[in-house]
């Protein structure tokens, strides 16, 4: 297809319900991490428990919320005893709207380490990972599907190869380590969905490209 004759009209996210929070890194490294999905194997929510348990060993007060709903919970659960993370975990099950951005609210870190599977089951642009961009959250995320197209690495926040335990690791605590960098990560984030993810901007978008389609006939 010529390039002239494709048209990008990104998600939508309605920052009246997901606003930008400013917020302070912890003073006695109680860093809150979140992750919001469904359960599946493509999220990566083991390499992001693992990396977790290596961020925890320099921030023992940090802690971790997964909120979904899914077929690996039992799986998942048994794998944070094994890591031993104790109430350091917390599985808050489905959450949307209000619930979601308070939760968003009063964390730090996004972590969303996306996969591709045996089945070759893909991401896109997870929804929740730009609504919490949306409330200045920094992404620690993988070079993955559709999730490159939304966070900048070095910029909204810090990519890493799939299935790197070692680096989301890394990338964690290189922004737990530079409260500047990583204020200035959530600023950023923030301004970048409101510039290019803002709901009423795309609908508009997609009205045009609708008006261009008939204005050819």
């Amino acid at each position: 297809c010529p390039e002239q004759k494709l048209r990008m009209n990104r998600t939508g996210i309605p920052l009246d319900a997901f606003p930008f929070r400013e917020r302070s890194a912890p003073a006695d490294g109680a860093w809150r991490l979140v992750q919001a999905c469904r359960l599946i194997e493509k999220k990566g929510l083991d390499d992001a428990l693992h990396a977790f348990a290596r961020f925890r060993e320099a921030h023992p007060l940090a802690t971790f919320t997964i909120a979904g709903e899914g077929p690996l919970l039992a799986e998942l659960q048994r794998l944070g005893q094994e890591l031993r993370l104790g109430d350091s975990l917390r599985f808050a099950g489905f959450l949307k709207g209000r619930d979601l951005c308070a939760l968003f609210h009063e964390s730090h870190l996004f972590l969303h380490p996306s996969r591709m599977t045996e089945d070759q089951n893909q991401e896109g642009v997870p929804n929740a990972m730009l609504e919490a961009m949306a409330t200045g959250l920094p992404v620690v995320a993988t070079l993955h599907g559709g999730i490159p197209e939304a966070v900048t690495s070095g910029v909204t926040g810090l990519l890493v190869p799939e299935r790197d335990r070692q680096g989301l690791a890394a990338a964690l605590l290189e922004l737990a380590a530079d409260e500047g960098r990583w204020r200035a990560m959530g600023a950023a984030a923030a301004a970048d969905m409101a510039a290019n993810f803002e709901a009423k901007a795309q609908v508009e978008r997609l009205e045009q490209c609708y008006d261009e389609a008939m204005s050819r006939f």
